[in-house]
């Protein structure tokens, strides 16, 4: 297991968010490593007293894998939620992969939280879809160059890669 491992925490639905990421990046256009559900624990059947009372059948502990790097997940209440302050970094290496990630992962989701490549799945987390290319645009020696690129992805919700490169061309 890596040294840092991202850990989700769900009211009830880790299971179902689990589920779905999987299936995100098993479907990938440039699947690099495999994504699985590795294991889920769950709460005891029996009646739970406290704050974990109707949490019966829940996900206690859920280890996931998506593209190799392991996450692990629970549904713990209303105690925490996600914000907008820690996201996923997707990085893409074409516009079908782009693509593919955008529009699984904005599927009811927040569409206001949509911009510069970020956005909110319908589970409250953010996620950044970033071709492998805009980095290197905006890093551009040709100071001229990467500001056109920034004023250009500045004005998208999904990079749009093409968009970026006539920018970058002035």
């Amino acid at each position: 297991m890596q040294k840092i491992t991202p850990f989700l925490w769900f009211s009830d639905k880790a299971e179902e968010a689990i589920n779905f990421y999987v299936s995100v990046f098993a479907s990938s256009p440039a699947k690099r490593a495999e994504s699985k559900v590795i294991s889920i624990k769950r709460y005891p059947d029996g009646p739970l007293e406290g704050p974990m009372k109707g949490m019966e059948g829940k996900v206690l502990t859920a280890v996931f894998e998506l593209e190799g790097q392991i996450f692990m997940a629970l549904d713990g209440g209303q105690v925490f939620k996600p914000t907008g302050a820690v996201s996923f970094y997707t990085e893409c290496e074409t516009q079908e992969e782009v693509d593919h990630f955008w529009n699984k992962l904005t599927e009811g989701g927040d569409p206001k939280a949509q911009q510069c490549g970020w956005l909110q799945d319908r589970y409250g987390f953010s996620w950044q879809v970033i071709p492998k290319t805009l980095p290197e645009l905006l890093t551009d020696p040709d100071k001229a160059k990467a500001d056109r690129v920034l004023q250009a992805m500045l004005k998208m919700k999904k990079i749009d890669i093409e968009e970026l490169k006539k920018a970058a061309q002035g």
